[in-house]
């Protein structure tokens, strides 16, 4: 694997899962692999779960790690060729981006969109940019339309957890917010479950207020609706996430009551666990109740991303070899 920016890059996603979970039983059985290898992580944005997990994830594999928190150490940069550098920016990302790959065997970035520009933002110029540049293989830490890392460990989570015998329905549910979210992870997530349906793995619904549609191209196959409690009718995990308006971009709608997950909706399913990437606005974007509650997978879900950047980083090395 030589870049991990989504599920398309991914050759074989049942062994990538398979992947995650030999991991998770034996985390130390692949430092060969990273011995004399470094990772570079950049963050434009703040950063939690993605940050430890995967400098983690890297230290397992027995690689060395360096982190750049870039919007607060370093040098304001410029994407645009053929300006003069007269103004706030101080370093081109041609030679930011090359330098730090003269430093690092594989590059992780994580860049969040501006969620002014739609086209801007979906073009993911910047992370294209520094895809070219820099000349060494590159892991998204999350990106203006994706968060890989994330839905690998959403689908890592659901795999290790289900125990049934037919295929589990998986809902992705709009959750209310008091700002404006980018697409990314639900993008993500979509375009993930969309994959392992199509496999054959699960069942996808996403439901959503009207205006909230997401990008088609992300979403193939999936079953679509505006009613979430129809959407949660048998539904066996319930993803939990806020988004603003691909439409209309990066707005803040108008919509109906009752969007708040509780317990009284997971009355019409299959006793759903629900999942959510983190951080969370309590009795929000999903009550308290649910999140305290024995159907709650966040926990679970987000010590999954170890699993998951563990898996991608150990792929991505054995194509250094």
């Amino acid at each position: 694997m030589n870049q991990f920016t989504s599920v398309h890059d991914v050759q074989d996603i049942r062994q990538l899962l398979k992947d995650a979970l030999a991991l998770k039983e034996n985390p130390y059985s692949q430092q060969h692999l990273g011995k004399n290898k470094t990772l570079g992580l950049v963050f434009l944005n703040p950063s939690l779960r993605t940050r430890l997990s995967t400098q983690k994830a890297a230290l397992n594999l027995g690689m060395n790690v360096m982190v750049m928190n870039m919007d607060k150490e370093g040098w304001a940069l410029e994407t645009q060729d053929g300006v003069v550098m007269n103004g706030a920016t101080v370093e081109h990302i041609r030679e930011a981006a090359a330098v730090m790959g003269q430093y690092c065997d594989i590059l992780g970035l994580r860049s969040f969109p501006k969620l002014v520009n739609r086209d801007e933002d979906y073009n993911e110029d910047f992370f294209n940019k520094f895809i070219k540049y820099c000349n060494v293989p590159v892991l998204s830490l999350e990106s203006a339309t994706r968060h890989p890392l994330q839905s690998l460990a959403d689908l890592v989570t659901i795999k290790e957890t289900w125990k049934g015998k037919d295929k589990p329905k998986v809902v992705l549910a709009w959750a209310p917010h008091i700002k404006a979210l980018p697409q990314a992870v639900p993008n993500s997530f979509a375009e993930w479950m969309c994959k392992a349906q199509e496999d054959g793995m699960i069942d996808f619904t996403i439901a959503q207020p009207r205006g909230y549609e997401l990008n088609e191209d992300f979403t193939p196959g999936a079953h679509i609706t505006h009613s979430l409690d129809d959407a949660l009718k048998a539904a066996d995990y319930i993803y939990v996430k806020n988004w603003s308006s691909y439409k209309e971009y990066g707005k803040v709608l108008t919509y109906p009551e009752g969007w708040m997950l509780n317990n009284e909706k997971l009355k019409g399913t299959n006793d759903a666990k629900v999942m959510h990437c983190l951080p969370v606005r309590r009795d929000l974007e999903l009550s308290s109740e649910i999140l305290d509650g024995p159907n709650s997978l966040v926990i679970h879900e987000a010590g999954n991303r170890l699993w998951a950047a563990q898996a991608v980083l150990k792929q991505m090395l054995e194509g250094l070899i």
